[in-house]
């Protein structure tokens, strides 16, 4: 079994952020590393004409990718905590990581001076890491988040509601696993019925009534007003 994944995410997306609980809790139980790393929707789903996320300001997703690129440089572990605090205060309480004074809040909330932010935006070096992990994804074929990286195989999902715990966590990771020990096994998909739709709508609702963007998987779209804002 592998011993580490590298874990591609955005923190706006909510299916990155259930497979993320599930892959913390199968790392609690097995030791294995898991080595965060970015991906940006808001880039990856600009529209022609639009401004890349590095040319704004404060850019969603982006800036947030950003504050933890430096939180990396530092610490992975800063890292770490700061996606599960920005993750859980968007998906699970339907807050705004997204606004900067509450992204200060959560960098003090793991023990992380609030300057971190103006910090992180004021090196445009910041930019060219969250650019680069956003490049080995669409480098090795891939198009959206949760993407891992493990054993040298690129793997979209699993895509997750209610993500599974304990015995079912480790299970689900053989499966994963296994998936990536066969690498001419390309696709595995469960189609969605009415009943999982209405489940989806459900474990997402704190996501769903506080949205002001657009994110998008591959044909899978949460429609809200905007990802990238106007201009």
């Amino acid at each position: 079994m592998t011993g580490s994944v590298d874990f591609h995410f955005d923190p706006m997306c909510p299916f990155a952020y259930q497979t993320s609980l599930w892959i913390r809790d199968v790392r609690d139980q097995t030791g294995i590393a898991v080595n965060w790393r970015f991906f940006s929707l808001e880039e990856v789903n600009r529209v022609e004409g639009k401004k890349h996320p590095w040319q704004r300001p404060w850019s969603y997703g982006w800036s947030l990718m950003r504050i933890g690129a430096l939180l990396r440089r530092r610490d992975p572990a800063l890292l770490d905590r700061w996606y599960a605090v920005i993750g859980r205060e968007l998906h699970d309480l339907g807050g705004k990581p997204h606004d900067p004074a509450v992204a200060q809040r959560l960098l003090t909330d793991i023990g992380v001076d609030a300057a971190v932010l103006d910090e992180a935006m004021d090196d445009p070096t910041t930019h060219d890491e969250v650019r680069a992990d956003h490049q080995r994804v669409l480098d090795a074929g891939g198009y959206g988040v949760p993407t891992l990286f493990l054993d040298g195989q690129c793997l979209f999902g699993p895509v997750l509601v209610d993500p599974p715990t304990g015995t079912e966590a480790l299970r689900l990771w053989q499966v994963v696993t296994g998936m990536a020990a066969l690498p001419h096994v390309y696709e595995l998909q469960r189609p969605k019925t009415a009943a999982d739709a209405e489940l989806i709508g459900r474990s997402l609702r704190p996501y769903l009534d506080g949205r002001d963007w657009v994110s998008i998987n591959r044909g899978e779209v949460i429609d809200v007003e905007r990802l990238v804002g106007e201009g």
